[in-house]
């Protein structure tokens, strides 16, 4: 009986993944991600974190309405837009952390989990600021699918020894299921915020790389868009650069 059980879910679980797939990579023609590193669109993510931030309870009032921190220009520091059909639906922004640039928030607030990690020369994506406007979500769920994408094309170009994002704990069941994300901390105060957040690590050893990009096949990126993303950060441009999603072309391209 629990091996039918097993056998039962396992088919309902795949038939779903399958839905996703051809639901994701349809969507993936209206998105376009902007590497933003100022100009309106700079002013916008910020205002997006803030209202997304202070309707979820995430953050109080803030005079001008702009959600920003001390991370947000370092050089290894990684902020991006996603626009669906030229609206602004999400943003994230990405630190890659190394034993010569170990600055993120994540770093400050966990640094019982990082610093002597990073000080034996393993290399880390650190995960923060993920916030969208749900009002524009082009269907219901599909916008964590849409943004954390980029943490996967991040993992394709650096291929760090893994990923932290830190996180409620409610969510920790997103994260587990579609990236077998590991909880390394009790949740904690971190900067910016209200509620305290949890750390999370999602291993970039090649069985769960290949295993997240076998079953999510709209997480694939040709080489040309990761170095596109992340090829050099130009912290001084002022207008973003646009990047189209390639997951469809990866076939092709590989």
């Amino acid at each position: 009986m629990d091996v039918a059980r097993k056998s039962v879910s396992a088919g309902a679980s795949a038939r779903m993944d399958s839905a996703l797939n051809q639901s994701m990579m349809q969507l993936l023609d209206h998105v376009e991600y902007r590497l933003i590193t100022g100009g309106e669109d700079l002013e916008a993510i910020y205002r997006l974190r803030y209202n997304s931030y202070r309707r979820s309870g995430m953050c109080g009032p803030i005079a001008g309405g702009m959600f920003e921190d001390r991370w947000d220009n370092l050089p290894n520091s990684y902020r991006f837009g996603v626009y669906f059909d030229g609206h602004l639906v999400s943003t994230l922004r990405l630190h890659h952390l190394t034993r010569e640039h170990p600055y993120s928030p994540s770093v400050d607030a966990y640094p019982e989990i990082l610093a002597e990690r990073l000080a034996r020369g393993e290399t880390f994506i650190d995960g923060t600021r993920f916030a969208t406007d749900p009002d524009l979500a082009p269907a219901p769920g599909v916008l964590p699918f849409l943004t954390l994408r980029i943490c996967m094309v991040a993992y394709c170009y650096f291929r760090q020894t893994a990923m932290f994002i830190p996180i409620k704990l409610e969510h920790s069941a997103f994260y587990a299921r579609f990236f077998s994300a590991k909880q390394m901390t009790e949740g904690k105060s971190f900067p910016g915020v209200i509620p305290p957040l949890a750390l999370f690590e999602i291993s970039g050893n090649e069985e769960n790389f290949h295993r997240i990009l076998d079953r999510l096949p709209f997480f694939r990126s040709t080489p040309m868009e990761q170095r596109l993303m992340f090829g050099n950060p130009a912290i001084n441009r002022l207008t973003p650069l646009s990047i189209v999603p390639t997951a469809k072309f990866f076939r092709a391209a590989a």
